[in-house]
């Protein structure tokens, strides 16, 4: 990858750019156009956001405003917990549509699994909001589908009864917590892996061995993150309403980290996350 416009390849053919500009916690307010509006000035053609952040209204704005055209972007959505199963699925999907005032969407996400322990009927209710992703597919309204903070034990049942595979699935990527199991399934089916919390909640940037890593190269420790994210096939979600910072993520294509020290990065303990499992949700 050479530039923040270089992409991956769904498995529909459809291209995904390579980063995409992350918008959790971003206000819905004025604070919200301008970080998502100094982010496309900036390069990023990559837009992921989620009905449960509150804030597509702004980033609508935003994307309406920027001065970009709407074909040179790649806008993505994701249906919260309480709106999954068909019909619900597809209310949800309206309402996104008309908060970004958007007549498409590139990606569409299933955001967590229906998880076993959790609910009752936990495959029967992720089916049906992937009967429900696949209809908006078919019907044009979505360009590609996919799901987030799928683990293996929640996609096999899926994908084995899907007319349509995911295309992407989005889970929590970072030094420490790398989810090998998931990112092995999802290469072997050809779907792309995009990383939400590349920076680890931003646990990372205080880490010594990684601000050691970072200083041989002349980076952040974001940056670092970022490019070791890209070098590892995985499509890095970096967010930010600094605009120094948000300009900073994007300067990672003039440097490559040595296969040492992925090495080292790679085997990193677990340092810091969330600490979200998608068994154990209590929303």
């Amino acid at each position: 990858m050479k530039s923040l416009t270089d992409s991956y390849t769904l498995n529909n053919g459809y291209k995904i750019p390579c980063i995409g500009f992350g918008t959790y916690q971003i206000p819905d307010d004025d604070i919200g156009i301008s970080s998502v509006h100094t982010a496309i000035i900036n390069g990023y053609r990559h837009i992921d956001a989620a009905a449960v952040y509150g804030n597509e209204r702004s980033i609508g704005k935003a994307i309406r405003n920027c001065g970009v055209d709407r074909k040179q972007l790649f806008i993505t959505s994701k249906v919260w917990n309480t709106e999954r199963g068909f019909d619900k699925t597809l209310a949800a999907f309206k309402q996104t549509l008309e908060d970004l005032q958007l007549d498409y969407l590139d990606l569409y996400l299933v955001h967590w699994p229906a998880a076993k322990g959790i609910l009752s009927e936990w495959q029967r209710i992720n089916l049906e909001t992937w009967r429900a992703m696949e209809h908006l597919y078919k019907e044009g309204f979505i360009r590609t589908i996919g799901v987030s903070n799928f683990l293996p034990h929640h996609l096999i049942p899926l994908m084995d009864q899907a007319n349509i595979q995911p295309m992407v699935n989005q889970i929590e990527y970072h030094p420490g917590q790398m989810q090998i199991e998931t990112v092995e399934l999802c290469k072997k089916h050809h779907m792309i892996v995009e990383a939400w919390s590349p920076l680890g909640t931003g646990k990372m940037l205080s880490n010594p061995q990684l601000k050691d890593i970072a200083e041989k190269y002349g980076k952040s420790v974001a940056q670092l993150c970022i490019r070791w994210c890209l070098q590892n096939d995985i499509l890095p979600l970096p967010k930010s309403v600094t605009s120094s910072r948000i300009k900073e993520n994007t300067e990672i294509f003039d440097f490559i980290i040595s296969g040492e020290d992925m090495s080292v990065i790679n085997s990193m303990p677990y340092i810091g996350g969330s600490g979200l499992h998608p068994d154990n949700l209590d929303f």
